[in-house]
């Protein structure tokens, strides 16, 4: 089955609200084995859904919006499909009567304007929506299936996973599908498509790329008789080929791994920031019960602070400046020390738009101080992605995820050079 994706909404149309909706339906059309081919957004104007519905209908046998289902004025996808249908809209008794008993149980006026969710597309089918007001609906077309659920992303999912998934899976009588994704750190798309060349030749497997910055995703796909079986020997293969650049699966991110690592040690860590402001210590907080492996951070942005709070040489910064490598070195042992945990974490550079100390945009050191006095500081060489505030993002971002690949290899005790076709470093080790 073929099915095309329509998101309404002037908020989406310009960019006020990004369509997460549209990305969370393709993920799960296709985690289920549904071939989505298109994914059009519209505005609230009455007749360019219609056409977009007819013209989505021409080309795929089901259509899923999202969006214009609720009670002001703008709300225009029922008004669409009936219209698309050649039917009136009709109030639904039952619908009314909940809407009403939902808004008094809440100790709210009923506003007339809300009724409006009650009217229905004449011969449309509801699907219930038991996490909100308004329902989705099942109106058959000539020439398909539309599928119209609400736009707020919790109803939709729920409505989606309830009703919309099971009916089409059952209509298409889709094959056995199996998936894994895998996550990999510190290598180049273009690297990782080219070792996976083998598994991407098995008949049955597809293989998908969902590049960030130092990162990207691999979705292993694996159809037909006996997939889930298969997916195992595949994944099996695809990590051989990837190696230790392969730092999870599915939603096991990197700052989950290095938790996992270090309360696998009973060791814990510590963050001193420059060019990051604070976004290493934001990722190592985000998992709930990470205080028991994150010792705390410090954004030591100035130059003397590096110097004041965690003990940096002023001679070393008065010679090379802030972005040096034996900058990171001292700033990892003097956050680690500071804040009594087993390692330190450290990164300094230039994020941009201009240079620093001599030194270009894209220039980053970062350093870990392990117990004692084992340090390493490896120069990863990033590529800049222009120049302007996008730029300076994206550095940092790529930052924090080589600062944490990097505490990862030290933590197993793997090679903390870059591998082939990934950006190269420098790696100096000092006892």
């Amino acid at each position: 089955m073929r099915v095309e994706l329509l998101t309404v909404g002037d908020e989406l149309l310009l960019g006020d609200t990004i369509n997460g909706n549209a990305a969370w339906l393709g993920r799960r059309l296709a985690d289920h084995g549904v071939d989505v081919t298109r994914s059009v957004v519209v505005g609230d104007e009455l007749d360019v859904i219609v056409e977009a519905v007819r013209a989505a209908l021409g080309r795929a046998g089901a259509v899923i919006t999202t969006g214009g289902l609720g009670p002001t004025y703008d709300d225009l996808t029922r008004d669409a499909l009936a219209k698309a249908a050649g039917v009136g809209l009709v109030r639904d008794p039952a619908l009314e009567r909940r809407l009403r008993e939902r808004v008094a149980r809440a100790g709210r006026e009923l506003q007339p304007m809300a009724l409006r969710m009650a009217d229905v597309p004449e011969g449309a089918r509801l699907l219930a929506n038991p996490a909100g007001s308004a329902p989705g609906l099942r109106v058959e077309l000539p020439g398909g299936i539309v599928y119209a659920l609400p736009g707020v992303p919790f109803e939709m999912r729920t409505i989606m996973d309830g009703t919309v998934l099971p009916e089409l899976a059952k209509i298409a009588g889709l094959p056995a599908v199996a998936r894994r994704t895998l996550r990999t750190a510190r290598m180049w798309e273009s690297v990782v498509a080219t070792r996976l060349a083998e598994v991407e030749a098995m008949d049955g497997v597809r293989l998908a790329y969902l590049p960030d910055p130092a990162e990207v995703k691999v979705r292993i796909t694996v159809a037909g008789p006996g997939a889930a079986g298969r997916l195992a020997d595949v994944e099996s293969r695809a990590r051989d080929l990837l190696g230790d650049a392969v730092y999870g699966a599915e939603d096991e991110t990197l700052d989950r791994v290095v938790h996992r690592l270090l309360a696998e040690r009973s060791a814990t860590v510590a963050a001193a920031e420059s060019l990051t402001g604070g976004l290493i210590g934001a990722e190592l907080t985000a998992m709930p019960g990470s205080s028991a492996t994150f010792a705390g951070g410090m954004v030591t942005y100035a130059t003397e602070s590096k110097h004041r709070l965690l003990g940096v040489p002023a001679e070393l910064l008065a010679e090379h400046g802030a972005v040096h490598p034996d900058v990171a070195a001292a700033m990892a042992a003097g956050v680690r020390d500071a804040l009594g945990a087993t390692y330190g974490l450290a990164v300094t550079g230039v994020a941009g738009p201009e240079p620093q100390d001599g030194r270009p945009v894209g220039t980053i050191y970062i350093g870990v101080a392990g117990p004692g006095d084992s340090r390493t500081v490896i120069n990863p060489k990033l590529p800049v992605p222009g120049a302007g505030p996008e730029s300076r993002a994206v550095i940092r971002r790529m930052t924090v995820v080589h600062a944490l690949e990097l505490l990862r290899r030290v933590l197993l005790g793997l090679d903390v050079t870059e591998r082939s076709g990934s950006a190269r470093t420098d790696r100096e080790d000092r006892g």
